[in-house]
């Protein structure tokens, strides 16, 4: 490892300023809440780097590894040398596999501020050391206890002699150098040994209990004999009445040196759980991503009128999601995640209406006329960037209330975040490989390691491990996956590349000229970096030409049965499909859909304006066996009664020409809830609306028709309800985002100039404002001092108060002075400015040197 530059720096700020500009990008890109807002100077970003938020936030995208280092430097002497380090990472015995991950461990600590020095003094930043180091209130995550030193700091003289005398060192004039020389035997190992073969066995069993953790024990007021032995010689040592502790320096002796029981440098491999034929994969996922596409149209069609209310705190009622569940013919968190996609995707939101409903956007039409492929890009662009978790529903939030679909409290900022890691992880495998699960979380547990009183919550119930079981399903719902293994269209999603032996993926679907997916080389293959919105525009348009040729193309028949059935082979094009909804009802789903034709559907197409010519026609054309007997029959039949007794409003009225027809209803027992009385032979009266007329004839076994006020037929059709305009909900990102390399570079720019600003060596100038933050000369000093620059093109450092009486230092070139304001060239601004004088408060030449 390469030491910092010398001389040594002296504290954060210090070894910040020596970074170039590249090392402080790679800072703000991992830790981007330190540009939020931009600081004026690197001193300000090292305070900032210093806060407890950020360190906790820093500490906790680190990798297990990573963290480990942090713990045992936040166990080392501060500072600490590269060697003490890796003695306690690799311990006496050592390890070659530590060693040689240790300095990338110490190269992460050092790129996001969280340890500074050279490698013969390592500082850990004072906030992260408060977190990692051991105390009574928060155990240490090393399982080691305090030092000879903490321990004894509220000791008697006396004893600590005692101590230092039974454990065969010569007594010392006072407390701080026999603490010393206890810590020296406890240190050096020969002498420890020695030390250690002469305690009892069941002393022995004792310091085996505590050396791993917790260090705390109990001892009543007259310990046993073994327990004495240790406490006289200090290798336990008192805290509060009845609580001993087992010394650092102790355990680490008893350690063999080593601050954690299982270092873990390496992370796990995600290991294959089955293999399966590229083609084979391919296949699966696109049957996936056409189902997909059928069940979210259907919800959008079961919807399509109106859809569920919306509840008073937001979101579906359980009654609503089983209804939708049972309509999808799927469970209910499978109808949770295809409301909630098709939400994400801008397809569906609430009406705002006064009693507000859900329904279909306008997005949704725009949707429907998209090629299948590019239909499905978009749910999975959707999908893969949505903080909104429907695995979380049927749970309780906080306030123990239940998570509704479509409802508050859903969201979940590191739902992305794992998505795209869990596909990547299955991107590094041979294509057609499907991954052990349980790899894959363990996986994920060593990239993002829980703290404290996180370890404690089993891998299965944290956040990141549910959220990975829910990727893992949801992409294989969804057709990103296949039988498991990540197919070709999802890696082309994200943007990874494919390997030479292919997928299986016609050649037509390979991405085109200018088409070239945005895979950052500078990463391992395995670790992908998300990509931004123009990468990820190219990665799903590619994704959707390697999917189109692997879906089925959509038939233009089906074959007609005796039964009064049709069954669909595949997929039917769009118009055929809409009529056919009209004309018949689906009585079962699957590779092949079956319709049924009923009076009821039949009537439903002549009421929606066609007639029994048109659907003679229509099955002719479009059936590739002859239209049985029995279903021209159904429809001449209902055709020839649809009509025949006409409804108005009178209230509304019956008319027919054949006074018999009227009589027979006028009998029927059915129609005395509809009161009707006769106005003239051929017309019946009713105290009702003509819908409700219309349907209590219907069930009498009759097929009226509705007139209009000039007794035309009225064609009835499906109202579709479509919602206002609407955007897709806005992911909740997990703290500031990642800033792009155009911000960067301005920040850098602007920290570097305050810098120049603040650290710029100054010649006294008058006498300094309260605080000696900025300097205050006269005006004519200062007009005379800008004048001289002028002429001279020196560099001079300025104190300026602007509109809003907001104060700041700045260093400035001046270039010209007249009408009372100073043009100059600003560092700190990196531009050319003009300032009015009368708002400098005073100047000050820089330093020669």
């Amino acid at each position: 490892m390469s030491p910092e530059a010398h001389p040594a720096p002296r504290s954060l700020a210090e070894a910040l300023r020596a970074r170039d500009d590249a090392s402080l990008a790679a800072l703000l890109r991992s830790r981007p809440d330190l540009i939020t807002p931009v600081p004026t100077d690197l001193t300000q970003l090292a305070t900032r780097a210093g806060t407890r938020a950020s360190v906790l936030r820093a500490l906790e995208r680190l990798d297990r590894f990573a963290l480990q280092t942090a713990e045992a430097l936040a166990v080392a002497p501060d500072p600490a040398s590269y060697d003490t380090l890796l003695g306690l990472m690799a311990g006496d015995a050592g390890d070659e596999t530590v060693a040689g991950a240790l300095p990338r461990a110490v190269g992460t600590l050092r790129e996001q501020a969280l340890v500074w020095g050279a490698d013969d003094r390592l500082r850990l930043v004072r906030t992260a050391r408060e977190l990692l180091a051991p105390s009574a209130q928060h155990p240490s995550p090393t399982g080691l206890g305090p030092t000879v030193q903490e321990a004894t700091s509220g000791m008697s003289p006396g004893r600590i002699q005692e101590i230092v005398t039974t454990a065969g060192l010569p007594s010392t004039h006072d407390s701080v150098s026999a603490v010393a020389a206890l810590t020296t035997l406890f240190t050096h190992r020969r002498k420890m040994a020695k030390l250690l073969a002469g305690a009892p066995e069941a002393a022995r069993e004792v310091l085996a209990r505590l050396v791993w953790g917790p260090p705390y024990g109990q001892v009543t007021a007259d310990p046993a004999a073994h327990l004495r032995w240790l406490l006289d010689r200090g290798l336990l040592l008192p805290t509060t009445p009845g609580t001993v502790v087992l010394p650092r320096e102790v355990a680490l002796h008893l350690r063999g040196g080593r601050a954690h029981r299982t270092p873990e440098p390496l992370p796990p491999a995600v290991t294959p759980a089955a293999a399966h034929s590229p083609q084979v994969v391919d296949a699966t996922a696109a049957g996936q991503a056409y189902t997909a596409l059928a069940t979210v149209e259907e919800l959008l069609k079961d919807w399509d009128e109106g859809g569920p209310a919306v509840l008073r705190a937001g979101g579906l009622s359980v009654r609503d999601l089983k209804r939708t569940a049972v309509a999808l013919d799927v469970s209910e968190p499978v109808a949770a995640f295809w409301t909630e996609l098709a939400y994400a995707a801008g397809l569906i939101a609430s009406d705002g209406e006064a009693d507000e409903r859900y329904a279909a956007t306008p997005a949704y039409d725009e949707w429907l006329e998209q090629p299948p492929a590019e239909r499905w890009a978009r749910l999975a662009q959707a999908w893969l960037a949505v903080t909104r978790t429907p695995g979380l529903v049927g749970g309780r939030d906080a306030k123990d209330r239940t998570l509704s679909a479509l409802g508050p409290g859903l969201d979940r900022s590191a739902a992305p975040e794992v998505r795209h890691r869990v596909l990547s992880l299955l991107a590094g495998l041979p294509q057609g490989s499907a991954p052990d699960p349980e790899s894959v979380l363990a996986r994920l547990h060593w990239e993002r390691p829980l703290r404290g009183a996180q370890r404690d919550v089993q891998r299965e119930d944290d956040l990141r491990s549910r959220l990975a079981r829910w990727t893992l399903s949801e992409a294989e719902q969804l057709g990103v996956t296949g039988r498991g293994a990540l197919s070709a269209h999802g890696r082309a999603l994200l943007g990874a590349p494919s390997s030479a032996a292919g997928s299986g993926s016609a050649p037509a679907a390979s991405a085109g000229p200018g088409d070239k997916l945005p895979v950052h080389h500078h990463r391992a293959p395995e670790r992908l970096v998300p990509l931004s919105a123009p990468e990820q525009a190219v990665a799903t348009a590619a994704a959707a030409r390697l999917l189109a040729p692997l879906l089925p193309e959509p038939l233009d028949h089906v074959l007609l049965q005796a039964d009064l059935t049709a069954v669909a082979p595949g997929p039917l094009r769009r118009p055929l499909a809409d009529m056919l909804g009209v004309l018949a009802d689906v009585e079962s789903k699957g590779g092949a859909t079956v319709y049924r034709f009923t009076p009821a559907s039949v009537r439903r197409a002549l009421d929606a304006g066609r007639t029994a010519a048109d659907l003679h026609a229509f099955l002719t054309e479009h059936s590739r066996t002859p239209v049985p007997q029995p279903l021209a029959y159904l429809i001449d039949d209902v055709a020839r009664k649809h009509g025949h007794l006409r409804v108005g409003a009178a209230s509304a009225y019956v008319r027919c020409d054949d006074d018999t027809l009227l009589n027979e209803i006028l009998a029927d027992r059915r129609a005395a809830a509809l009161r009707l009385r006769r106005l003239a032979p051929t017309v019946l009266a009713a105290p009702t609306d003509p819908a409700t007329l219309l349907e209590g004839l219907r069930a009498m076994g009759y097929a009226p028709a509705a007139e209009s006020a000039e007794g035309d037929v009225l064609i009835t059709r499906a109202h579709a309800h479509r919602t206002p305009p609407r955007t897709a909900p806005e992911p909740v990102p997990d703290g500031p985002p990642a800033p792009d390399a155009t911000l960067l570079a301005a920040a850098i720019r602007a920290i570097r100039a305050g810098d120049l600003a603040a650290t710029a060596p100054r010649k006294p100038a008058g006498e300094p404002l309260a605080g000696g933050e900025l300097p205050r000369t006269s005006s004519a000093e200062t007009l005379a001092t800008m004048q001289a620059a002028v002429l001279t093109g020196d560099s001079v450092w300025i104190g300026y108060v602007n509109a809003e009486g907001a104060a700041s230092q700045r260093v400035i070139a001046p270039v010209r002075v007249e009408g009372g304001y100073v043009t100059a060239y600003d560092h700190t601004a990196d531009e050319v400015r003009t300032y009015p004088l009368h708002r400098i408060t005073g100047v000050a030449e820089l330093a020669d040197d």
